[in-house]
């Protein structure tokens, strides 16, 4: 009895291996390929419960989502002889996975054979520009041509190219390099020009300004010099007009100014004839008592 049931076990057991490696699910975003030994039977594209041949069929599973191919950067040489390295991607999709087995076995497969055809379609179409369009991003008709040139091998490949894209496309290191030193050259060069007119202006601003200042100040001192001359023409008139009236006051006048600047207090001796002129003021007018001492 015990032996029975040790038996049933094992078929029970063996059935449902037998079962499970028989049974297989494709996924709503999944396509599947059933080999035998290598040798394709059947494609699968809806998803579902599927069964195959234990021990014998294998289930290769193809993603059907859009998946993605980064190319090797590539160096092109552009109409205006100048080299560039274009870095690109593609993105695919896979129709037919039977061809795809067939041709690629799968996504490393297909890097080797894709990836030469990137490179020759690149290289055709911005053959055909120069430098600057490819750098500036001006080139929706050479990705047009890429992506055209493309559909030819990707059919016979098993896939649809959805988009070819540029991620960067520049001079290669040694000559951005270069360009970059020539750059900073020539930008070094226009800053010493930019330095050089600035300093000739401010020379000539500066020289205007002198010359400014030069005329203001001669032009100041012969206002200055006028002015003093016609004060003091003025002031002789008016010391002439005052002696015309009094000739008498104005001489007494002007021996009290000539008194006063000589007689200052100091050590200074004056030695004068006391009958000199300039102590004519000094004496005792006619007709008055001189003091007595």
């Amino acid at each position: 009895m015990n032996r029975s049931l040790v038996i049933l076990a094992v078929i029970v057991v063996a059935a449902a291996f037998l079962v499970k490696s028989a049974l297989f699910t494709v996924q709503q975003a999944q396509q599947a390929l059933v080999v035998q030994f290598g040798d394709p039977r059947k494609v699968i594209t809806e998803p579902g419960l599927n069964f195959k041949i234990p021990f014998i069929q294998d289930v290769v599973m193809f993603d059907k989502r859009i998946l993605g191919l980064d190319a090797q950067p590539e160096e092109i040489l552009t109409t205006d002889q100048r080299r560039l390295l274009v870095d690109s991607f593609v993105r695919y999709r896979i129709v037919n996975p039977l061809l795809f087995y067939q041709t690629v076995r799968n996504e490393f497969g297909l890097r080797g054979r894709l990836a030469p055809s990137v490179a020759n379609a690149l290289r055709g179409a911005f053959g055909k520009l120069d430098a600057v369009t490819i750098i500036s991003g001006d080139r929706p008709r050479a990705m047009e041509q890429v992506y055209n040139s493309l559909q030819d091998d990707a059919r016979r490949l098993g896939i649809e190219v959805v988009d070819v894209r540029i991620k960067r496309a520049d001079f290669p290191e040694t000559i951005s390099q270069a360009i970059f030193r020539r750059m900073q050259t020539e930008r070094q060069r226009e800053a010493n020009e930019q330095r050089a007119t600035g300093a000739e202006l401010g020379e000539k601003i500066r020289a205007e300004a002198e010359r400014q200042r030069t005329i203001l100040l001669a032009e100041a001192r012969r206002k200055s010099e006028i002015l003093r001359g016609e004060g003091d023409a003025e002031r002789t008139k008016i010391f002439a007009d005052a002696a015309g009236k009094d000739p008498e006051f104005y001489a007494f006048y002007r021996s009290l100014q000539a008194y006063s600047k000589a007689l200052q207090p100091g050590d200074t001796t004056m030695v004068l004839s006391p009958d000199s002129e300039f102590f004519r003021y000094f004496e005792t007018p006619p007709g008055v008592a001189r003091p007595q001492k």
